[in-house]
């Protein structure tokens, strides 16, 4: 039997958008950030009427959350929030990796002494928020942290390239952050890292950028194979 479902959702109107992209925005975040879990069932008639909106834009947007992979449409049961699979995390990781290490070295190589400034008050802010254990908080300035570093690359092509990834990224970022006997190590690779490129020692900073990926990594996976 299905429990019901208590939606907290926020639908933000943007003048510019069309209601449906409206709908599917708000929605592609909701799975994103885990306000709506993995597995999850979504109800038509539930989030039309929390989200103040027609069963139309809300049917539209869960079939285009299918095709991003985002939902998946089960036989006699209808849609639900699709797991997060190791395949997946693999995919995105991989990207990553290789991604975030040619930025970690850009970066160690190009950003002046006020971007490095800039990074280690990231890095502090991180830690504020791992002090008070807000994992919204928390996943936002973990995002924030490696930002820095991006724009610190001066390439451009190469941060539009991560930005597209940004999102695809969130669901793990979560759920390594949710883990709490992981937070001190996050804030001592983060402490790596920023050493690393403070000294300009590229190699020391692609290692510990990662180390840091690898990481999350092997924790997802295992909470995944946990569930």
């Amino acid at each position: 039997m299905d429990k019901t479902m208590e939606y907290n959702l926020n639908v933000k109107m943007n003048e510019y958008l069309p209601l449906r992209d409206v709908v599917f925005h708000t929605l592609r975040q909701a799975i994103l950030r885990g306000e709506l879990a993995p597995g999850e069932r979504l109800m038509e008639i539930q989030l039309a009427e929390r989200l103040g909106v027609s069963r139309t834009p809300i049917r539209e947007a869960i079939r285009k959350l299918e095709l991003e992979g985002l939902v998946l449409m089960i036989p006699r049961k209808g849609a639900e929030v699709a797991r997060i699979s190791e395949k997946s995390l693999r995919d995105v990781l991989e990207v990553r990796r290789s991604l975030e290490e040619l930025a970690t070295e850009l970066a160690c190589q190009r950003m002046d002494e006020e971007q490095i400034e800039e990074l280690s008050a990231a890095k502090d802010a991180f830690a504020a928020a791992v002090a008070n254990g807000d994992i919204m908080e928390m996943a936002e300035c973990d995002e924030r942290f490696h930002d820095v570093i991006f724009n610190g690359t001066g390439n451009a092509r190469l941060v539009q390239i991560l930005n597209n990834l940004r999102e695809q990224m969130y669901r793990y970022r979560l759920e390594y952050i949710k883990e709490a006997d992981k937070r001190q190590v996050l804030l001592l690779e983060h402490e790596n890292i920023v050493k690393a490129i403070r000294a300009r020692h590229v190699a020391e900073a692609r290692e510990a950028m990662r180390e840091h990926i690898d990481n999350q990594e092997i924790t997802v996976s295992r909470s995944l194979k946990g569930n």
